[in-house]
């Protein structure tokens, strides 16, 4: 049995969490939850966003699925996943986009990883106006060649795990020569340790172009902080959305997952959220913990419910659709059926 912390976050947070536990629970994986209130909830109970019984339970459990937290704009509190990351030297940001029948896109057949670095470059937190006045402001982007060098390594790593073909490096080094430059250097070096993996670079600007003229181009993407938040959602909307986004965050001594999309408190408790995205990011976790045959029933039977589109909620067929509770359960039944 695994013990793992959860936050089921705020918003519809909850009752996706629930699904996900019931999903997990259907595969036959065995998982004690230690239930941690964090966000609103915890802001209205402990006036703290974050509070330090939240970081104990992931520094003892080493593994958290995480709900859509809400950080309270305007108010000082502190950024619930910048501190988390922090805090646990988070420092791989792992997004798939892989396509689905059933779901309306441009595209067919796309099967995207991103990797993103996670705890330095432009969101390392350096910023400060530079005048009294404030009227300009300046940020420094921080790149180590340490934290190049581990994240690509985890890119390569990934994809040799996993069976992947092909590498690609993201970076502005012909503006950015310095920090750019020093990300593509130590990639391509790491990428000599990997002969059987095919790496190749790509500027950002064009990468954005590539990425909606030819996904299938691609395979497993590693790029900087601020690229690979933009390109993270730019491919989940190449695949039809947030609501098929699961997100990892992992470090040496711990790892968190969860959905990428927010908290939706305006369809809170109406039965209405897509679980997918959080229970496909429950299939990253028990991929994780080295359940992969679990983790396969999860994405499969996640597939199949949405290929047939019956048992879907109202985001992936406004025509025909039913509620969080239903689609959970069509989920579970095929699980079941396997």
């Amino acid at each position: 049995m695994y013990k793992i912390t959860l936050i089921p976050g705020d918003g519809i947070g909850p009752s996706i969490s629930e699904s996900t536990q019931s999903i997990i629970t259907a595969t036959g994986v065995r998982v004690d939850w230690e239930v941690q209130e964090a966000g609103i909830p915890a802001i209205e109970k402990f006036k703290d966003p974050l509070p330090p019984q939240v970081l104990d339970s992931i520094a003892r459990n080493k593994v958290a699925l995480k709900g859509p937290l809400t950080t309270p704009v305007g108010t000082g509190f502190r950024s619930i996943n910048v501190a988390l990351r922090k805090e646990f030297d988070l420092y791989i940001n792992l997004r798939p986009a892989k396509s689905m029948k059933g779901v309306k896109t441009c595209f067919r057949d796309v099967d995207l990883v991103i990797v993103r670095e996670n705890t330095e470059e432009f969101y390392s937190g350096i910023e400060h106006y530079i005048d009294a006045k404030k009227s300009a402001a300046e940020t420094i982007g921080v790149v180590t060649r340490s934290g190049s060098e581990r994240i690509a390594r985890a890119a390569f790593e990934y994809a040799r795990k996993h069976g992947r073909k092909k590498v690609t490096i993201v970076h502005k080094a012909n503006i950015l020569k310095y920090t750019g430059g020093l990300f593509l250097d130590v990639g391509k070096k790491v990428a000599e340790e990997f002969p059987e993996i095919e790496c190749n670079d790509r500027i950002i600007d064009n990468m954005s172009m590539q990425l909606v003229l030819n996904p299938n181009q691609f395979d497993v993407i590693v790029t900087t902080n601020l690229f690979g938040d933009i390109l993270s959602d730019l491919c989940s909307g190449l695949v039809g959305g947030l609501g098929l986004a699961p997100g990892a965050n992992i470090g040496y001594d711990a790892a968190i997952f969860e959905a990428v999309h927010g908290s939706a408190p305006d369809i809170a408790g109406k039965n209405l959220a897509n679980p997918c995205a959080l229970a496909l990011a429950g299939a990253l976790m028990l991929d994780h913990l080295g359940e992969l045959e679990a983790a396969g029933k999860i994405q499969r039977a996640i597939a199949d419910v949405i290929k047939e589109g019956k048992f879907v909620t109202s985001d992936l067929n406004p025509e025909q659709h039913v509620g969080t509770v239903e689609m959970t359960d069509a989920i579970i039944r095929k699980i079941e059926e396997t």
